[in-house]
């Protein structure tokens, strides 16, 4: 889900303002003539030249597909038109997911604005706003990821509840900031299981919570829900520290603190897995 941006910057009483999904579907949704229209599911706020990762859903006959193709295939151009990556292919993702995706991953050299064109998709495919580094708030791949007193079961430092997931994850015994302090890499959630618009929230932090059970303490995992209280009309001092206007993200640090993976928006178990085999391995 995405965060008001003009109300984000207001830095006090965020509300939200929609989703990245679109609406749902009782089943599989065939494509009519005209093929699949796209959802985004990523934010374009915060992507920098680099590597680019650009999760969509489909809509066809306006319903959420819910089974799709195995894979899709693309390009982007940028806006003279010219192609500048080819032969992109997204495979379909989800498992766990109320909604599958497709994934498509674009190495962009430069700021600007630019359109993925699906094969099967509309013609004048979905823009996407690749953004001057300088410009962008929230921590970036390749930066330290940077201290946070988050709320922990000893102290909720004015957030009630500190977790909505039922039952409360187990990710609140370390502040961020600790968990930096252990000298392991850091995974850090932030994102709301009962208020996710999107319905992603709740199954990324139980991916999380797999992957912890599988990697031990090999990393310190840390979650941050997005609002103060249950009244949901206040973000978290959490969001406003990073100056997110998305959920969910997750941050994988390395033992130094270095960020070197985020994932944004939605993802699945594989992806995840992963993201943590790069501090792990």
């Amino acid at each position: 889900m995405y965060l008001d941006r003009r109300r984000f910057l207001a830095l006090s009483g965020l509300a939200l303002a929609g989703c990245g999904a679109g609406g749902g579907s009782s089943g599989d949704v065939k494509a009519p003539p005209g093929g699949y229209s796209i959802g985004r599911r990523f934010p374009s706020t915060v992507l920098v030249p680099g590597k680019v990762r650009l999760p969509i859903s489909l809509q066809a006959n306006g319903e959420s597909v819910r089974q799709g193709p195995a894979r899709l295939t693309g390009k982007m151009v940028d806006d003279q038109g010219k192609v500048v990556v080819d032969s992109l292919v997204a495979v379909r993702r989800g498992a766990g997911l109320a909604i599958p995706f497709w994934a498509f991953e674009a190495e962009v050299a430069a700021p600007g604005f630019y359109t993925l064109q699906v094969d099967d998709g509309p013609a004048d495919g979905l823009g996407v706003q690749i953004n001057d580094p300088a410009q962008v708030a929230v921590p970036l791949v390749g930066q330290p990821l940077p201290p946070f007193a988050t709320p922990t079961v000893g102290d909720g430092r004015g957030v009630d509840p500190i977790c909505t997931r039922d039952p409360m994850c187990p990710l609140h015994e370390l502040t961020l900031t600790e968990a930096l302090a252990t000298g392991k890499p850091v995974a850090y959630l932030i994102g709301t299981p009962a208020y996710c618009q999107t319905g992603v929230c709740g199954p990324v932090l139980d991916f999380l919570l797999a992957a912890r059970d599988k990697v031990g303490d090999k990393i310190a995992m840390v979650h941050a829900d997005i609002y103060t209280d249950s009244s949901i009309k206040t973000v978290s001092p959490a969001v406003l520290a990073y100056q997110m206007d998305y959920e969910p993200a997750l941050f994988i640090a390395d033992a130094a603190g270095k960020i070197v993976e985020r994932l944004d928006a939605v993802w699945d178990a594989d992806e995840l897995d992963t993201a943590l085999q790069l501090v792990t391995n």
